[in-house]
């Protein structure tokens, strides 16, 4: 089974840019949908954008036109870029392997550990 490690999070300004990346122990072409997910304090996880191993892909309204996901398989990572942060995107993000929405939460037997992101005003 594929391990899910992110990395790139960390403190920005309102307005700038991060790159997170999700790197894979094993093959993420295993994976029919890869997604990445963030979490505030309080807040129940919420899908940020996914992203099918045909190219399809979803974002949440909240991030439409300001983040971009991308899948590279050769090299089993999962990307998400986001430009003009705003305070809001402040949140533990995650990414996973193949999750499924049941109920009113999602789930995956692929969580990365999750990598924190900052956005000061």
């Amino acid at each position: 089974q594929a391990q899910l490690v992110e990395s790139g999070g960390g403190l920005v300004q309102a307005g700038g840019s991060l790159r997170l990346s999700c790197a894979a122990s094993g093959n993420i072409v295993s994976f029919n949908v890869m997604g990445w997910f963030r979490q505030a304090p309080g807040s129940q996880r919420e899908l940020v954008a996914f992203i099918r191993s045909g190219g399809e892909i979803h974002y949440a309204d909240s991030v439409k036109g300001r983040f971009t996901i991308s899948r590279d398989n050769a090299n089993n990572e999962l990307y998400l870029a986001m430009n003009s942060l705003k305070p809001e995107d402040t949140a533990v993000y995650y990414c996973a392997g193949d999750p499924v929405f049941y109920g009113s939460e999602w789930y995956s037997d692929h969580w990365g550990q999750g990598t924190q992101v900052t956005v000061s005003s």
